[in-house]
């Protein structure tokens, strides 16, 4: 029992002191991305979250989806999703959960920062205070926890904001804009002037369920009273939950930061207005059972502070996807950007505009100008508000926190602070180390100067070799223009055949296409044309272009338009290989065609976009002489993706028992090893929502083992899903011989492998 006599003196709450290598602010995908990336680095991290559960809008009190580059597979950005941890989380969701439950994504989340020793996880704690050693390093901060009554003074070497609000670099004194820049200060033609505004609004999602009787409903008073205050009501149906309420948005004229509970408000009285207007206005059939399930009870918030830090990225270098030294991550969403009236606006809820590929996003973006000892991750990075509204997106954001984990994790190493990382070889090794654990940075391959695999004599068992993708797959009509995507080298000229269908004679026309700019995807450079015409019925059809590929890149082989005829396509899924289609996808601005008005700085082009699966087959085709996209030798180039190329050693299909074997001249002692498989880095996982059709992604080789000398084997695994193993060994390995065995994942879809990493 515990029994205090009264005092007249105020009683102070339990205290506890931390001490970190690392104190990152914000539980959020970023913040997450960050304490997780760092802790495996060795780095002792405290992860202050002022919410009951991680994933910040991601998670079960916001649901929203996570996305990024990949863009629900909408622009041309092939093979964007974002790796290393947040691969692995979304991947993890995959498996456990591809219906896109949120309840279960919390969990593997909270699972995730758990199993992580390094990491001292505090929820529901609210950082409220800092104190500085001197103006220009962070020494302390305060938090206190509601749910224990517990005041918390944190002790850091670093910090990390990912608040969102930039609560810490806030009260430290760092720079920060918050509002919209003129066209006149960067030179940014899309800059909004203030009657479209200067700020992006929060929006607030419901979802609905049917239920096995009627259900009436009496809105509360604080309910929206007249619909027609929306300009967009007529957008409202009663299917639509969740994710696809984005719209549901306000707050773009307020102080999203001071304001949001105000802003909170607001957005209740929306969304209880329009659940009235669905069950109650008579517009709408079949709604008597349904009920309203769950309701957000905080919005998910867009855009409030961004801060100062050594270079602000601007809309010209996403467009123009600018190079930088010191790029650590990359973003590949659209500038996308919202009427600040949100709800209340009659202008279109969003204007998004795409770039051509994807954009680098460098270090500098990542720390304070001001603050020493300070980074940021989130969306408070230093940004335009053009250019945030591409950045902003989680799982960008995500790649940005790992960045950061990564530099603190160095800097801690070297006992140098974070402003001392831009020296080039502190930058190019970071950049390695980002990239040994997925980060894929556009351009920057792996420094293979460590790994022992590039001493060794590299034998496949055999090596795939496409002379042919069969005819066994369904017909598709070229109702919607088609193309092929392959791999080929720098004056390449094969002759292409294909099975066609008409139901009359008629004309086709086929182009050979590449991108202008050979790291990208956009096929807007037209090679060749070739017109003919095709019989009524089944035929094989024969295309000699006669021209050759500038440079190794990928090449289109790309049918127009023509309602009367269909293409057959093949079950054979490849690594590196997809069709994909000038489609719309309406929910990313994709028309089929970009055409922005000439003032505003963005280019225009045509979208050739995928399909997600169980869709998306190649076609089926005969190719002479055969293509050879699949190489031994790129087990060992440092990219973990196609990207010019498959970049992936890819075994026969007919191989009973797919091998790569490493032979060294003399013993090896090696302590761990390393393997980068194919998940399909173009197919977006989406948290929540959405769903998948399938666990696994069906490239990645699920089974295999490693055998050293005389073929014993050392190690195994089955049912893999990740795109990353890794095997360590307490005692070094001694072998001048290893062989890795793969099986094939299917039928149709052969062993694939883009790097193999052994390291003493």
């Amino acid at each position: 029992m515990i029994r205090k006599n009264f005092s007249c003196e105020t009683r102070n709450n339990k205290l506890q002191r931390l001490e970190a290598d690392l104190v990152v602010v914000g539980g959020g995908m970023a913040g997450l991305c960050a304490s997780i990336t760092a802790a495996r680095a060795g780095v002792k991290v405290v992860l202050v979250q002022d919410r009951p559960v991680l994933g910040g809008n991601a998670s079960s009190e916001v649901r929203l989806w996570i996305l990024g580059a990949t863009s629900h597979m909408g622009n041309n950005n092939r093979w964007a999703r974002e790796g290393g941890v947040i691969d692995e989380i979304l991947l993890e969701n995959l498996y456990r959960n591809k219906e896109g439950n949120t309840l279960i994504f919390d969990s593997i989340l909270l699972e995730k920062v758990r199993l992580e020793p390094n990491i001292h996880l505090l929820l529901n704690t609210m950082a409220y205070q800092v104190e500085k050693s001197d103006c220009n390093n962070i020494s302390n901060i305060k938090a206190f926890c509601s749910q224990n009554s517990t005041e918390y003074h944190i002790t850091g070497k670093l910090y990390c904001d990912a608040s969102g609000d930039g609560i810490i670099a806030f009260q430290a004194g760092a720079a920060f804009r918050m509002g919209a820049e003129t066209k006149k200060e960067f030179g940014e033609k899309f800059a909004p002037d203030k009657t479209y505004g200067e700020l992006l609004g929060h929006s607030m999602y419901f979802y609905s369920k049917k239920a096995d009787r009627p259900v009436k409903y009496v809105k509360p008073e604080f309910g929206l009273k007249d619909i027609k205050e929306i300009p967009r009501y007529k957008m409202i149906n009663r299917d639509d939950f969740g994710c696809w309420l984005w719209w549901i948005e306000y707050g773009g004229r307020r102080d999203t930061v001071h304001d949001t509970e105000e802003i909170k408000w607001e957005l209740w009285k929306v969304v209880y207005g329009i659940w009235d207007y669905i069950k109650n206005s008579g517009e709408f059939e079949d709604v008597d059972n349904l009920t309203l399930e769950w309701v957000s009870t905080i919005p998910g918030k867009r855009e409030s502070r961004r801060f100062d830090g050594h270079y602000m990225l601007k809309q010209q270098d996403i467009i123009n996807q600018s190079e930088f030294d010191d790029a650590v991550a990359f973003g590949g969403w659209s500038i996308d950007l919202h009427p600040a009236d949100g709800i209340y606006s009659s202008l279109p809820g969003c204007n998004q505009w795409h770039s051509k590929g994807v954009y680098h996003i460098p270090y500098r973006c990542y720390i304070s100008s001001d603050i020493q000892n300070l980074f940021f991750a989130g969306r408070i990075i230093s940004a335009s508000h053009v250019a945030f509204g591409s950045t902003r997106v989680m799982a960008t954001t995500a790649l940005g926190g790992q960045a950061v984990g990564m530099a603190a994790a160095l800097c801690l190493e070297n006992q140098i602070k974070p402003a001392d990382l831009f020296e080039k070889e502190n930058i190019r090794d970071l950049q390695n180390r980002l990239n040994q654990t997925g980060q894929a940075i556009p351009g920057i391959a792996m420094d293979k100067t460590n790994d022992l695999v590039t001493e060794a004599k590299i034998i496949p068992s055999s090596t795939y070799r496409i002379t042919e993708l069969p005819a066994n797959g369904p017909w598709m009509s070229l109702a919607t223009p088609t193309a092929q995507m392959l791999p080929l080298k720098a004056d390449a000229h094969h002759t292409f055949t294909f099975q066609l269908k008409a139901e009359e004679k008629t004309n086709i026309t086929c182009e050979l296409r590449i991108s202008s700019k050979a790291k990208n995807f956009t096929p807007d450079t037209i090679l060749k044309k070739l017109d003919f015409f095709v019989e009524e019925g089944e035929q094989w059809v024969h295309m000699n272009f006669d021209t050759r590929i500038p440079e190794t890149q990928y090449a289109f082989i790309t049918f127009l338009k023509n309602k009367k005829v269909w293409i057959r396509a093949t079950k054979r899924r490849l690594t590196g290989l997809l069709s994909v289609f000038n489609k719309q996808n309406k929910a990313v601005s994709n028309y089929g065609q970009q055409v922005p008005p000439a003032e505003i700085g963005v280019d225009s082009f045509e979208f050739w976009t995928p399909e997600r699966r169980p869709g998306g087959h190649n076609l089926a085709m005969k190719i002479d002489p055969p293509i050879e996209p699949y190489n031994a030798a790129y087990i060992i180039n440092g990219y973990t993706r196609p990207y010019m190329a498959s970049n992936a050693w890819a075994a026969d299909p007919n191989d009973p028992d797919p091998c790569l074997h490493l032979e060294w001249e003399k013993s090896q002692k090696i302590k761990k090893i390393r393997l980068h498989f194919d998940t399909d880095f173009d197919h977006p996982l989406e948290s929540s929502l959405l769903g998948h059709s399938e666990n696994v992604v069906p490239f990645v080789v699920r089974n295999y083992r490693v055998a050293g000398c005389n073929d014993t084997v050392i190690a195994t695994k089955e049912n893999n899903y990740q795109s990353i193993n890794e095997i360590e060994f307490n005692i070094p390995l001694e072998t001048n011989d290893l062989k890795f065995y793969f099986d094939h994942p299917s039928k149709e879809v052969t062993a694939a492998i883009f790097e193999i990493c052994c390291f003493g």
